[in-house]
């Protein structure tokens, strides 16, 4: 595990290169410095906290041996115990980003993401839902300047979809996408809905960094590869050929699919995508068990048990129930309209 001082070292390090005129013209690595250069003031900034705890617990120890005042006596008495509190819980944080950095270092440079996005409570209005999400996503991804293409896909036979799987790159793509992870609800009077009655539907979004290809090894031994034809709403048959690929992780029982393409390879290279994706979260979420439900709590906000956000259409708002945070412009919103949003949550989530 890096060590402080190599972090103030390689932030020094970074600070010299970004002030050459040079780098302006090489925007990718320029992007990617600056970034390395956020996360690690966030942990010096921590570090520098701890120090100064520090200095009030020696000041208020120093009281405590003069025994001058009494009152002043007393209150150095509860501060030393509030400090010791304090200095436990920011050393804790620092320890947590610093293992961060070993597990997951350079993921916010990470050039590609892997959304998943499922239908969950709700028939065919959430089907409806993930659908829309998916559409605001991909004008989110627009507007971004991203590269999107479509992995894996499961339609609806009202124009939405059961699962729809999706790469995202060429960007600050897990930057600005990692907290919109988890359950988000929608409620308004679905399409379906004869006698105008809101219902409360859900879906569920996963967000999955793409590994780069030293991070994960998988043997080709362990898996189980099948073709099948493809599939289209309600299920029916769409292909003659039998082009649409399942792979199964024998170790594990992780299964992938990927119909989306016309030719067995460019599908069976998707599920590998997806496949891989997921191994790595599995992988993470391994280290996370090893240091405790505290860490877990810190790291893990992501689920996708978790109910992160509400849309609700008759109020014409949107809520962010971790950050407590609505917004009233939902048309826009759906239309791609993040930044605000984003920005906000990374702002607030990214301090805890």
């Amino acid at each position: 595990m890096p060590d402080i001082e190599s972090i103030k070292k390689e932030y020094e390090d970074i600070l010299n290169q970004l002030s050459d005129p040079e780098l302006i013209s090489d925007y990718d690595k320029f992007q990617a410095l600056s970034q390395r250069k956020n996360f690690l003031e966030k942990i010096i900034e921590k570090d520098k906290e701890i120090q100064e705890i520090k200095n009030k617990i020696e000041e208020n120890k120093a009281i405590l041996s003069a025994r001058e005042d009494a009152e002043l006596f007393s209150l150095a008495q509860e501060e030393l115990i509030s400090f010791r509190e304090k200095q436990k819980s920011k050393e804790l944080e620092l320890a947590a980003s610093l293992e961060a950095d070993v597990n997951t270092a350079g993921r916010e440079n990470s050039s590609a993401v892997i959304i998943e996005i499922r239908a969950g409570t709700g028939g065919q209005e959430a089907a409806l839902f993930a659908g829309d999400l998916f559409r605001m996503y991909s004008k989110y991804a627009e507007k971004q300047d991203w590269n999107q293409k479509i992995l894996d896909s499961h339609p609806s036979e009202l124009n939405g979809f059961k699962e729809i799987i999706f790469e995202l790159k060429n960007g600050d793509v897990f930057s600005k996408m990692k907290y919109e992870a988890g359950v988000h609800r929608v409620q308004r009077i679905p399409k379906t809905e004869k006698q105008e009655r809101i219902h409360t539907s859900t879906a569920s979004v996963a967000v999955l960094l793409k590994p780069k290809k030293t991070q994960i090894k998988i043997n080709p031994q362990d898996l189980r590869i099948d073709f099948y034809r493809a599939s289209g709403k309600g299920g029916q048959n769409v292909n003659k050929r039998e082009t649409a690929v399942r792979i199964t992780h024998l170790p594990t029982g992780l299964v992938v699919t990927s119909q989306t393409e016309r030719n067995q390879l460019q599908n069976k290279e998707n599920a590998m995508s997806i496949l891989e994706a997921r191994f790595l979260k599995r992988k993470e979420m391994e280290n996370l068990e090893k240091f405790g439900q505290k860490r877990r709590s810190q790291i893990g906000r992501a689920k996708r048990a978790e109910k992160i956000k509400t849309y609700n259409f008759p109020q014409n708002r949107v809520t962010d129930h971790r950050i407590k945070k609505t917004w009233h412009n939902l048309e826009e919103i759906m239309k791609g309209k993040l930044e605000e949003i984003i920005k906000k949550q990374n702002e607030i989530l990214g301090e805890h």
